[in-house]
């Protein structure tokens, strides 16, 4: 699996900053002032996790994230 698999989610951090995230993999966060601080951390951070699988053989979770609009 590679990023452009997975959906990220961004959102505020009360009260100032923002989270970026990827839910179907647990732990795969970023938090940072500015959003897109934050999603280009979270994307380090999914790449640190994609290594740590890779070294044991593990696949990444498949994302069955679904974005739900209101």
């Amino acid at each position: 699996m590679r990023w452009s698999d997975y959906n990220v989610v961004s959102y505020r951090n009360q009260p100032t900053g923002w989270v970026a995230e990827i839910p179907a993999i647990e732990g795969c966060y970023a938090l940072m002032p500015i959003r897109d601080e934050a999603v280009r951390e979270l994307r380090d951070v999914f790449e640190m996790i994609a290594e740590e699988y890779r070294e044991r053989s593990l696949p990444l979770p498949v994302d069955t994230t679904e974005l739900v609009h209101p």
